[in-house]
């Protein structure tokens, strides 16, 4: 597999030049995840998916980010360690900078964390308006496809550490489980017909919003063979797209 971790410069120079035009970046979090999961739930989520997904793809797989932006989760249990939006940007853009050097002209940014999306939206926009010639995919694991997001949401819409992120915890990451402790983490999702978007510290009494109590390791199965093969399926459509137009981003249509 191409893993860039394990890639010396001349096999990723090599590789370029044979035509390898797209990488993976795996962005997680580590944040509290309830009494019953570890903290590292989404990072897990977001290696082992591209992982699986990079064996079935012409897709460089750069190393996972397992910080993000979870200043959300408050610092009411310990466990969180978060980037602020702003840091989240740098990163990201300043990676997208070094990857662009070596050649690849294509990134996918695998996120598994949600309120990651605004800085990484933000940081493709800033690659995107630097470099003319280079294209990025932002895709959230829980919404790879329809059937991904039903399992997902299918016990609450604000979910966390939910009947979901268990089952793939029970499927994928054994370790990350505290199974004694599933059965009493349900936790109600209070977010319902709410104006404002609240910190987890005043909707979830435990860190959780869902119910553990319904996970299986079946589930979690199911899910992640979904997961993986609906996300194979947009990098590949994605590795061979096109722009609609070839306009440049830097050239108007003004006359000097």
């Amino acid at each position: 597999m191409n893993d860039w971790h394990y890639l010396t410069w001349q096999e990723i120079q090599q590789k370029v030049e044979s035509g390898l035009t797209s990488a993976l970046l795996p962005v997680g979090a580590t944040e509290q995840h309830g009494p019953h999961l570890g903290c590292g739930v989404d990072t897990s989520i977001a290696e082992k998916t591209c992982h699986a997904v990079a064996s079935n793809t012409e897709t460089v797989l750069l190393p996972t980010l397992p910080y993000g932006c979870s200043i959300g989760h408050s610092k009411r249990w310990p466990g969180t360690l978060a980037l602020q939006p702003k840091t989240l940007i740098d990163v990201v853009t300043e990676i997208g900078d070094w990857v662009y050097s070596a050649g690849i002209r294509k990134i996918f940014i695998i996120n598994s964390h949600v309120t990651n999306f605004a800085p990484l939206r933000c940081a493709l926009e800033m690659l995107r308006a630097k470099y003319d010639d280079i294209m990025i995919a932002l895709i959230n694991t829980p919404e790879i496809s329809p059937r991904v997001r039903k399992s997902h949401f299918s016990d609450a819409e604000d979910w966390h550490a939910n009947d979901a992120e268990t089952s793939l915890m029970l499927a994928i990451d054994f370790n990350m489980v505290r199974p004694d402790k599933c059965s009493s983490s349900d936790d109600e999702d209070r977010t319902t017909n709410k104006v404002f978007a609240h910190p987890v510290n005043r909707t979830s009494s435990n860190g959780v919003t869902g119910s553990p109590s319904l996970a299986t390791k079946a589930k979690g199965d199911s899910l992640f063979e979904n997961m993986v093969e609906d996300l194979t399926q947009l990098i590949n459509s994605g590795i061979e797209e096109t722009p609609p137009l070839t306009a440049s981003y830097f050239e108007s249509v003004l006359e000097p």
